[in-house]
């Protein structure tokens, strides 16, 4: 049984990694963003930063990457993001 978690979003690092309040670093899962240093990345970061930063979340861990981070599917006011961030054109499908 997967259990949701909730934490508040403390900051964006880009388009699919962002920091809780309790320094977890969570990826999106099953999304693609363009690295930072380009244009769609930083809109990808800006729009993420828009609908989760200092808001309280939910998620779901699906994994670990080799960097620690936690691998999770994200909603916000119950919209799951990374469905969200793909049906917006922020992300593709991985």
């Amino acid at each position: 049984m997967v259990v949701k978690q909730v934490a508040t979003c403390a900051s964006v690092i880009d388009g699919d990694t962002f920091e809780t309040d309790s320094k977890q670093r969570i990826r999106l899962a099953r999304v693609y963003v363009p690295e930072i240093s380009t244009r769609a990345g930083v809109r990808a970061r800006n729009t993420l930063m828009a609908i989760i930063n200092r808001r309280v979340i939910s998620y779901e861990v699906v994994a670990r990457d080799d960097y620690g981070r936690r691998i999770c599917e994200v909603w916000v006011d119950h919209v799951n993001v990374n469905d969200w961030m793909i049906a917006k054109g922020y992300a593709k499908p991985q």
